[in-house]
């Protein structure tokens, strides 16, 4: 059985560019983006948006062209981005999570020609990273070593790295580049061009670019918008990062379709989110359920005025119902709703409104968007009826264009029918609710950010200690689940739990590092010798 809803939507506006500029003219006094004590108006945005713009255009970056933002929330993210965009280049978010060889992997494989990055956000040094990641003369002082596409980094902070080039001196190049140039690339920009390639891991252990339109964007997201309720004039705290469909499509996207305010959060934090919600009447405060759950253990959360929040959005297979009955009476948020979907489905596919009861919020992700459909199959792809389980399928104009110059993994993805096979297990109920029960695939969700065990293997099985890896995903009270490595040491080696934890902390991003590591003499297998993942769980 599927579920459909292709009720047509009208945007008023084809790409990302032209919706801000939209924006600008039917609401140029209402606050775009408040960023601490920058605040800019739709028309000021525009504004900065246009000079970043410029300067990108006088850097050489031709329409197509792709360019990377490595930064958290902030204004600043959403200005590159959307400067990007308007001088016709490819938006390519990059994880600020990542360590150096995680980050060099995908600027290579987009053939990135610009970086903007905060270096040294949380201290990190992403700069001296991916030198020190690179093949090539590690520490050498070109800006980026093995990215030879790579000629332009502008930091968005004040870094000494002496091959990037400062903010105010980017913008400065752009200054002989006539704002007419960035009208006609903006005019030029096609609906169904690529707008953003953003990365996803897969079961191939190297993450893969997913290719989405300006125009499936905005549909998506218009149409994420309507089920919601997000309305004009919201204020729209975005805990959720930029670098993730949540965050930008579901976020920034949003609110320029909805001209609702934009509050980034650069890093959760319970006293500062809460802060911030009472200091700008916050009016939506979207989250994962572990976000929640630390607002609600806040020992100080009666010293906080919340009563501006209207809505809360979140997402995940199963949310508890005692935690929904939480949000909205000791929370006090009045609508809440949940959501599932994927980077290769633009972030949605489907939604549980607000008047849905408790138990559906719970244990259901929702119905399919407007315009979009979603079925559940079995072997042989055939439509299943509805409450039998088999494997969640997605068609519509929220499906990705497909991996960025990688045929056989988008052949492997999307059928000749145009089906999107999630890998993820479910089944729909008589009125078109889904609910995921399983995975396909080995993937498991660590605080929101999906996990794929083959990434984290590839990773751990490059240290010297390290003869044979499988990870799996084990449950974890507060962030719902954890990596767990079972590792086989190679012979004559004596590697400590704690050393190939550290080994993890600084080669990936966090939120992948196994929180436990257990040595094992072999892994089962398979008589074709398949790792048998789910007997690990009874080594542990």
């Amino acid at each position: 059985m599927s579920q459909t809803d292709t009720g047509g939507t009208d945007t008023g506006h084809l790409t990302i560019p032209a919706c801000l500029r939209s924006a600008a003219v039917e609401a140029p006094d209402v606050d775009a983006v408040v960023d601490g004590d920058v605040r800019l108006s739709f028309a000021d945005l525009d504004a900065a948006v246009t000079r970043f713009a410029r300067a990108v255009i006088a850097r050489g970056l031709q329409p197509g062209d792709r360019a990377a933002v490595w930064a958290p929330n902030s204004a600043g993210w959403v200005v590159a981005a959307l400067g990007i965009l308007a001088a016709g280049g490819v938006l390519v978010p990059v994880n600020t999570r990542f360590k150096g060889e995680e980050a060099r992997f995908a600027l290579t494989k987009v053939r990135a020609s610009m970086l903007v990055v905060e270096d040294r956000f949380l201290d990190h040094h992403y700069l001296a990273m991916l030198r020190d990641s690179s093949p090539e003369k590690p520490g050498g002082r070109r800006p980026v070593p093995a990215l030879p596409h790579l000629h332009t980094v502008v930091t968005l902070d004040d870094t000494d790295d002496r091959t990037a080039l400062t903010l105010d001196a980017f913008l400065a190049g752009g200054d002989h580049t006539p704002e007419s140039e960035v009208d006609r690339r903006i005019a030029a920009i096609r609906p169904d061009d690529v707008a953003d390639i953003l990365f996803t891991s897969g079961t191939t252990g190297y993450p893969k670019g997913a290719m989405v339109t300006h125009l499936s964007d905005l549909l998506v997201d218009e149409a994420w918008s309507d089920m919601c309720g997000l309305r004009p004039g919201d204020r729209y705290l975005l805990i959720n990062p930029f670098f993730h469909s949540f965050g930008y499509r579901a976020g920034i996207l949003a609110c320029l379709i909805r001209r609702a305010t934009m509050v980034p959060l650069a890093v959760f934090d319970v006293d500062a989110a809460l802060t911030l919600v009472q200091r700008e009447r916050i009016t939506v405060f979207p989250g994962a359920p572990t976000v929640y759950s630390s607002i609600l253990a806040h020992p100080r959360l009666a010293d906080y005025d919340l009563t501006s929040v209207r809505l809360a959005v979140t997402g995940a297979t199963v949310v508890p119902v005692p935690l929904l009955k939480s949000m909205r009476e000791t929370l006090g948020f009045r609508e809440v709703i949940t959501a599932y979907g994927l980077t290769e489905t633009c972030g949605t596919a489907t939604v549980c409104p607000p008047d849905a009861d408790l138990e559906r919020l719970s244990t259901s992700c929702g119905k399919a968007i407007p315009g979009t459909e979603v079925a559940v199959v079995g072997t042989g792809g055939m439509p299943l009826p509805p409450g039998e389980e088999g494997e969640v399928v997605v068609r519509g104009h929220n499906v990705m264009l497909g991996y960025f110059e990688d045929p056989e993994a988008t052949a492997a993805a999307i059928d000749a029918d145009g089906w999107l096979h999630t890998g993820d297990i479910g089944r729909l109920d008589a009125d078109g609710y889904l609910r995921i029960t399983d995975r396909l695939k080995d993937m498991f969700v660590v605080g929101g950010f999906n996990v794929y065990p083959a990434e984290i293997e590839r990773l751990l099985g490059d240290h010297p200690g390290v003869a044979e890896v499988a990870v799996v995903g084990i449950p974890d009270v507060r962030l719902g689940e954890v990596g767990h490595a079972f590792v086989v040491p190679r012979a004559g080696a004596a590697p400590t739990e704690e050393e190939l934890i550290a080994y993890c902390r600084r080669t990936m991003a966090n939120f992948k590092v196994p929180r436990r590591v257990t040595f094992v003499g072999e892994l089962p297998r398979t008589p074709s010798g398949k790792v048998q993942k789910f007997r690990l769980g009874d080594r542990g």
